[in-house]
């Protein structure tokens, strides 16, 4: 085959895009600078320090995680149903935040208890999820890790978890309502 002939099949080769896709700026932009905000309040807020070193510490980190993970915060793939995800998503928290405060009762009920050693039998309790995208099983994780008694210690890419239980009746409600709660939010 002539030189020439074969230039023109590499030529006539497409690859696909690796990394980001920043065709649309506009989306590009506004992930960033979200992103960068959020996480720029979240450290002025938490670091209680306000001199030149400490705020411009906060500007350069907040800067290289909104360019790097901007994206997976806010992927904009249909406004529409993101919207409703975001709103499902805040209904969702009042609902969590009382199940964490039940869970934490169940455990200073534990902690308090004069026989608490024959109350507490950790486990580790495995199951099969039913959610499909890769950020309802980040919610659903740290939802598990967040009510106290359980903590998530395994998720696959495929669904399997593994959590650690302080007692039985912490590891009965898993998945249960919460799985249903975030497939609802996801749509899976």
């Amino acid at each position: 085959m002539p030189a020439h002939e074969k230039e023109n099949i590499y030529k006539e080769q497409s690859y696909p895009q690796q990394g980001k896709d920043f065709s649309e700026p506009s989306r590009f932009s506004l992930s960033f600078f979200i992103t960068f905000f959020v996480c720029l309040i979240t450290w002025l807020v938490f670091s209680g320090k306000f001199d030149l070193f400490h705020i411009s510490l906060g500007i350069i980190s907040s800067a290289i995680v909104g360019f790097v993970s901007g994206d997976l915060l806010l992927s904009f793939p249909k406004t529409a149903k993101t919207s409703h995800q975001l709103f499902r998503l805040i209904k969702y928290l009042p609902w969590l935040s009382y199940q964490i405060l039940l869970a934490s009762i169940h455990v200073m009920y534990l902690v308090y208890h004069p026989k608490m050693m024959d109350l507490i039998d950790p486990a580790i309790i495995r199951f099969d999820s039913r959610l499909k995208s890769e950020l309802a099983h980040y919610v659903f994780a740290n939802s598990i890790t967040l009510t106290p008694g359980t903590i998530t210690i395994h998720v696959s890419i495929y669904g399997n978890y593994a959590v650690h239980a302080i007692d039985k009746p912490s590891a009965e409600s898993l998945p249960g309502e919460m799985e249903e709660r975030i497939a609802k939010i996801f749509g899976d």
